[in-house]
């Protein structure tokens, strides 16, 4: 198994969590907080990001945990497609934006890392 003792260890599920927080901050704020359907699918797809990677953390094989890294990596192109959907309806700025989308593909590169690496070490 992977050398995280706790996934509160795991950087990308650190950044996953500061996204989430991110995501709930801004979809509290005017016309967003009324778009219930938009604002309740982002906000879940967001949280599955994290809740992805400690989930498979509490599996019991790397390639368990390497599989759950995969759905969390689903869950960020997720978000960042609803991204697109709140820019184009003026609910989130450029910046807000680009800094999020940013932080997501990032996101996306650590657990793809992580999930190779777990594969190859199973062998």
């Amino acid at each position: 198994m992977a050398k995280f003792s706790k996934f509160e260890e795991i950087q990308a599920w650190q950044k996953a969590h500061e996204v989430t927080l991110s995501v709930y901050r801004i979809t509290t704020n005017g016309d967003f907080a009324k778009d219930f359907g938009l604002k309740d699918q982002i906000r879940r797809a967001s949280v599955s990001i994290m809740a992805n990677i400690a989930e498979g953390h509490g599996r019991k094989s790397n390639s368990e945990f390497a599989n759950f890294l995969n759905v969390s990596r689903g869950s960020v192109a997720e978000v960042q497609s609803h991204l697109y959907v709140a820019l184009g309806l003026a609910y989130v700025s450029q910046q807000d934006f680009d800094e999020l989308y940013g932080q997501l593909t990032e996101i996306s590169r650590m657990t793809l890392s992580l999930a190779q690496y777990l594969r190859t070490s199973d062998k």
